[in-house]
């Protein structure tokens, strides 16, 4: 393109395979040591199960562009395909989502990566399997104006040198959305990436984990972020709402959009929150509006099995906006 791309994502896309549980044959219940939700089946039984849906070109950086293509921007995607008929799906609903793919990558002898999804009710278990990929950023011409980074796998660690040097020499505004390798990573390994990082997403405990500290408040976990490098750390906390601290040092606090309906599968809610606000920035709006546009989006992905069904246009979500409850506001706090 003679233009740049407004919104480049690059990261990990997967193929989901959402298998609905029989809730007769599953059975859901808590640890009582640590408080966590364990998901049982009997070993050695034939399970019968409910239903089984399978979603292509979907994963936190896929599932970014379609986002930001459906809300009025220029997307691309920067991934990686194996050379097979689930690479040649997700490349066919990656073009009819209007998402460019001139930086896809598709390697002889490899396989796309494909997932399970176990769904008991609202919520799942994930079983995944990625393919080991050789992550090469590709000549991307004029520099996009965004570039969107989130999971991949352990071995690409160098990968974000690549990234570091490509913003510094060519002044994209970097938004990071570290992955679970990510996070594990810590600081100080991705110290450099963190320094030039416009926007920064994460939830509550992720911020704990990656600041390694137990301190839950959340304009904190904020301000010690932007003095790591970050422009606009955002924190999310689930229904407790989104934060984000501004470019005049204001914290701004927005609560959740309230659910129509009991949400179907929550898959994605969190990069449809990122994403959208990542957009809303890139079209002109400021923090605190972009605070109010993520959670309309999410809202709506949770209604729908996968991470994209639910995505909203511009102007779907602009009417949802318009007829928002009185207390969806974004409100200043400390």
């Amino acid at each position: 393109m003679s233009q740049p791309y407004d919104f480049v994502a690059i990261g990990d896309i997967v193929i989901d395979a959402f298998i609905q549980l029989s809730q007769k044959d599953a059975r859901v219940s808590t640890d009582p040591n640590t408080g966590r939700k364990l998901l049982s089946m009997n070993f050695g039984d034939k399970l019968p199960y409910d239903d089984v849906t399978v979603v292509n070109a979907v994963g936190n950086s896929p599932n970014a562009a379609v986002a930001a293509h459906r809300l009025g921007l220029e997307s691309a995607l920067v991934t990686n395909l194996g050379h097979d008929r689930w690479g040649k799906d997700c490349l066919e609903t990656l073009r009819q989502e209007g998402v460019h793919t001139d930086f896809v990558k598709v390697h002889e002898g490899k396989r796309t990566n494909y997932h399970y999804v176990l769904r008991y009710g609202a919520e799942r278990t994930i079983l995944i399997n990625h393919e080991h990929y050789d992550y090469v950023l590709p000549d991307m011409g004029v520099a996009p104006r965004y570039i969107y980074f989130s999971s991949i796998g352990e071995h690409g660690l160098p990968f974000h040198d690549d990234i570091v040097n490509y913003v510094k020499q060519h002044g994209s505004k970097l938004v990071f959305q570290p992955g679970t390798f990510q996070i594990r990573l810590g600081y100080q390994q991705l110290k450099h990436v963190y320094e030039v990082t416009d926007i920064f997403f994460c939830n509550k405990e992720e911020a704990q984990s990656i600041l390694e500290t137990n301190d839950d408040h959340i304009p904190t976990l904020l301000r010690r972020f932007k003095e790591l490098g970050p422009r606009l750390p955002v924190i999310t906390d689930g229904p407790a709402g989104s934060y984000v601290v501004d470019d005049q040092d204001i914290a701004w606090h927005m609560p959740m959009y309230p659910d129509p309906a009991p949400p179907v599968d929550r898959t994605g809610a969190g990069d449809s929150f990122s994403s959208t606000f990542t957009a809303a920035i890139a079209l002109g709006h400021d923090p605190a509006t972009a605070l109010a546009w993520g959670p309309i989006n999410s809202m709506n992905v949770v209604q729908h099995i996968g991470a994209q069904a639910g995505l909203l246009t511009k102007d779907e979500l602009l009417q949802h906006l318009e007829n928002r409850p009185e207390e969806y506001v974004a409100k200043q706090i400390n």
